[in-house]
């Protein structure tokens, strides 16, 4: 188990553009612009047990952006969750390791990749820890562009009629997604404002700066009454020179020479 979140995020870029590569898969861009957040989640703030996935008092974790899921297999297994080659079976005919994210693999918690899901059952697995009077939290991580789906704000308006400070939403905030920038598809500014305006504590970071990261959800933490947003200032293709903030790479997969030059800049 990795615990400095640096090398756990730079080790999900790695083991995600591998399997992409190696599956001739796509969605590469959003797996690179979240690996920081995944990386301080899993390193130092989630609490879990690798050994006993389904342990009740587990922080739970929603990936709601589950085309993004080689991010989320890479981090379970440099966690412990299963082998690391187990992630070598990504894309194959009849595996688990699903192009979205898949309930079958130990460590996540539900099916995912139709958007504007996740922050719904987020706020339901909140809302029965408050009724069962347990002490876990629950952070669900969406993309900027599936805040364009009205079934998210639903989500917001009931979690803060039951005042779920036991949850925190990520939005991993790249300004792309599949069809162009965000600002042009459908904009969302002023996004934090408008977070604030349903009621909730909003904190905009850059989301590739791990402090930042960090003091947002210690600031969650400490939020009474109400449930909090992280909006994370990150870039697609995070990592990888070619890559970054560029549109291409929600769809395609990198060649040979093109994932050779991927990992030799992930390893400097």
């Amino acid at each position: 188990m990795i615990t400095d979140s640096i090398v756990l995020a730079n080790a999900i870029r790695k083991h995600s553009v591998r399997m992409v590569y190696r599956a001739g898969a796509s969605h590469i861009g959003g797996a690179m612009s979240m690996a920081d957040i995944l990386g301080v989640l899993y390193s130092s703030e989630l609490r879990y047990k690798p050994d006993n996935p389904q342990w009740d008092n587990r922080d739970r974790f929603i990936l709601s952006k589950g085309h993004s899921c080689v991010a989320l297999y890479s981090a379970l297994a440099l966690c412990d969750f299963y082998p690391i080659e187990h992630l070598d079976d990504y894309g194959k005919e009849g595996s688990f390791f699903l192009s979205h994210t898949s309930h079958y693999i130990p460590g996540v918690e539900v099916s995912s990749g139709s958007l504007g899901h996740g922050l719904s059952m987020a706020v339901g697995m909140a809302l029965a820890g408050k009724i069962k009077k347990k002490d876990y939290r629950t952070y669900v991580l969406v993309g900027d562009g599936e805040m364009n789906e009205g079934s998210n704000w639903e989500a917001m308006l009931l979690a803060t009629q039951k005042g779920l400070n036991n949850l925190c939403l990520i939005i991993d905030y790249n300004k792309l997604q599949g069809y162009g920038r965000t600002s042009e598809v459908l904009p969302l500014e002023p996004l934090s404002a408008k977070v604030q305006s349903f009621g909730w504590n909003c904190i905009t970071i850059d989301g590739h700066n791990h402090d930042d990261i960090k003091r947002a959800l210690a600031e969650a933490k400490q939020t009474t009454g109400k449930s909090t947003a992280i909006v994370a200032n990150t870039v697609k293709g995070k990592g990888v020179s070619y890559m970054e903030d560029e549109l291409l790479w929600h769809y395609r997969s990198p060649n040979e020479q093109e994932y050779n030059q991927a990992i030799k800049e992930l390893e400097l």
